[in-house]
């Protein structure tokens, strides 16, 4: 498949993405969370390219989190300008927290916590309604798998949540997209990568059941597809049905 037979295809799938949950509507102000990596490179290169060609107008805006690492945002910022989509940054203390004053040992969940609540916090200042995260396929089958082993439930994020606090929407346009498809359009069309600082960085829990996952689709190809399947069509309340209601046991007393 040509360079630009691919980039069609990729688009494409993104924007059937966006239509089946109702991701982007008309007049909507969307910030793109970027990270320096490729997957929220690849997100507002997409985002803009549907953006120019879409039948609705929105607007975007590049949004990135400076978590205390150190890390040169420079390469982010050139590359909204070179798209012509406004760019804004705040400083946090996150990493200190995290790694510092709590000192965590697992520290991935609080990050994320920490990060989510001040992204949507600069998107709100930024007056967005929505904010869009570079979650891709790979992503989706890790966290249903991570769930799974570490928490015994059947969850993963949702390509379309509404967060009834802020009254903002969170969005993952790249969802039908595998890691490898955004890795050859991140390669394709240049986007910048910067190096993650993090201390933490390949040493987590989700890398153990990324790697795991990996293994499993040599031998099964089709599994991430195969999940994602079965995500689309669950229907929980068919799965192991009570046919009485769960009564809470309480200790005898004395």
């Amino acid at each position: 498949m040509g360079k630009k037979e691919f980039r069609k295809k990729a688009l494409a799938i993104v924007k059937r993405a966006i239509v089946d949950y109702g991701m982007i509507t008309p007049g909507d102000r969307v910030a793109v969370g970027l990270s320096g990596g490729k997957d929220s490179g690849v997100l507002l290169y997409t985002l803009e390219e549907v953006r120019k060609s879409a039948p609705v107008k929105f607007d975007l805006h590049g949004i990135y989190l400076d978590l205390g690492f150190g890390m040169d945002y420079r390469p982010i910022k050139e590359f909204c300008a070179s798209l012509n989509v406004p760019f804004s940054y705040e400083v946090t203390d996150i990493g200190q927290i995290v790694f510092d004053v709590r000192n965590e040992k697992n520290p991935c969940a609080l990050c994320s916590t920490l990060r989510r609540g001040a992204l949507n916090d600069l998107a709100l200042k930024l007056g967005c309604g929505r904010v869009a995260l570079g979650h891709h396929l790979d992503d989706v089958v890790d966290t249903f798998f991570l769930s799974l082993f570490y928490t015994g439930q059947f969850r993963t994020f949702s390509p379309n949540t509404y967060l009834d606090r802020t009254g903002l929407h969170m969005i993952r346009p790249l969802v039908y997209l595998g890691q490898e498809t955004v890795r050859e359009l991140a390669v394709q069309q240049k986007i910048p990568v910067v190096e993650n600082p993090c201390p933490a960085s390949g040493l987590t829990k989700r890398e153990e059941v990324k790697k795991l996952v990996s293994g499993l689709s040599l031998k099964y190809p089709d599994l991430r597809g195969k999940v994602l399947s079965a995500l689309q069509g669950a229907n929980l309340d068919n799965l192991w049905p009570r046919t009485q209601p769960r009564v809470r046991r309480t200790k005898d007393k004395d």
